[in-house]
């Protein structure tokens, strides 16, 4: 398979993380729900708004897939490992991530949408 650009690599590694995100802030804004927590609202607003900006950007990186025909798939997923196949421009090639680093993206990526993107961007 013909190499994939890092920008096109970057988006598909999105189109990996940012679902496994949203999924996190729900699970994460029930629990709040659920919680005994006396002003729910300032925490449920924050994942909420959090949610609409990862959901806007995973839009995003969902068009630029279609529009320059990239796709990613889930296959499998074991005890270790979780295998992805990417389809690029008409070929095919399959990726497996092991658990803990996609968690531990995850977890990054959740701590830049909760609070490091604003320290980001007033810099």
């Amino acid at each position: 398979m013909k190499l994939i650009p890092e920008k096109d690599q970057e988006i598909i590694e999105k189109a990996i993380y940012l679902p496994m995100v949203i999924i996190v802030l729900n699970q994460d804004l029930k629990i709040i729900n659920n919680s005994e927590i006396k002003l729910k609202s300032p925490y449920t607003e924050w994942i909420e708004k959090t949610i609409i900006t990862v959901q806007k950007e995973l839009s995003d990186v969902k068009l630029y897939m279609k529009q320059n025909q990239i796709k990613v798939e889930k296959v499998k997923t074991d005890e270790s490992f979780t295998q992805y196949v990417f389809i690029y421009k008409g070929y095919e090639d399959i990726h497996r991530y092991f658990n803990p680093r996609l968690r531990n993206r995850t977890e990054e990526l959740l701590k830049y949408y909760l609070y490091q993107r604003f320290n980001v961007n007033n810099n």
